[in-house]
């Protein structure tokens, strides 16, 4: 099951963090944009480029360091199909180099729709009889709203093909309580009930280490709902954005974890690759300095959670 791959990667490397992928411009140095630039023009093939080059020497800086990575499609998608095409190398140069990805996309829909979006992002789409791969990443997330006519085809595709995904439960953004922390009929948070459906809908993706294939996004940013959810949902992997830019500290992800030092994966996008501004170092050791922030958040989370190991 593809969250054993990941489980395993966190233990050999003792690091449970994953390092977010979403570049923008104003975060890449200008010698990297000069020479897009110059060899395709000012323009969304050019910026794409430079979004390439930006995240291969990123990878090289961060492999041997984090498990996984976590481009967020968003940011490859407003540069059009020069964009998407970055997306998918960034993918697979990430996976040349031993990393497990997580694809941040978010989706959801019903039937033939789902199908399509698990086919793109974890699966193989068929051509005139040929199998290819369009993207190929190891999980995605997704949103569980429409219940489990759009979860589904999801794990029908993780099942087939050795994928997982990261369902959204109790995200980190300050709204998130507006209609996740609803009570429904009987006192049940949204949620809860959420997180309840990951159980369920997980039991058709077991896996070795007692997590499912099927995860939960859940934010460092809320500390009391992800200690709470990390004792209903003992077979949920969890993947926690809103560690240090948005607030979240090492204290407050530690909750997220199990007695192994196992069940969450914490991801800093921000931190890391602007991590050569906030030191104000070359331009040129950009990528250096984001492995130095990549150790820097590995040893603080790890003084909180302690030795990582399988069960």
């Amino acid at each position: 099951m593809s969250l054993d791959r990941l489980i395993e990667a966190i233990v050999e490397k003792q690091n449970p963090t994953v390092a977010g992928l979403d570049p923008k411009l104003g975060y890449i140095p200008s010698f990297i944009k000069e020479e897009a630039y110059a060899r395709y023009g000012k323009n969304l093939e050019g910026a794409a480029a430079a979004l390439l080059e930006y995240n291969r020497r990123l990878i090289d800086a961060l492999c041997d360091v984090v498990p996984a990575v976590k481009p967020q499609c968003a940011y490859y998608e407003m540069y059009g199909w020069p964009g998407m095409r970055a997306l998918q190398e960034t993918i697979s140069y990430a996976k040349e180099k031993g990393l497990f990805v997580i694809t941040d996309g978010k989706r959801n829909d019903i039937g033939a729709t789902m199908e399509a979006y698990a086919a793109a992002h974890l699966g193989l789409t068929e051509v005139e009889g040929e199998s290819l791969c369009a993207f190929g990443g190891d999980a995605l997330t997704v949103n569980g709203y429409l219940g489990t006519d759009g979860i589904r085809p999801v794990w029908e595709v993780c099942s087939r093909w050795d994928k997982g995904m990261f369902v959204l439960v109790k995200t980190s953004n300050e709204s998130s309580g507006e209609l996740q922390n609803q009570e429904l009929e009987g006192g049940e948070t949204i949620y809860a009930t959420m997180g309840q459906l990951c159980e369920q809908w997980g039991e058709h993706l077991p896996g070795r280490y007692g997590y499912s294939g099927v995860g939960a996004v859940v934010g460092a940013t809320y500390p009391q709902q992800l200690q709470e959810l990390r004792k209903s949902l003992p077979h949920t992997f969890f993947l926690v954005p809103g560690y240090g830019a948005q607030g979240g500290g090492a204290a407050d992800v530690a909750w997220g974890f199990d007695a192994n030092g196992l069940g969450a994966v914490v991801n800093s996008s921000r931190a890391i690759l602007c991590a050569w501004q906030k030191e104000q170092c070359r331009a040129e050791d950009f990528a250096q300095a984001a492995r130095r922030e990549a150790e820097r958040m590995r040893d603080d989370i790890v003084r909180h959670v302690g030795a990582i190991r399988l069960p």
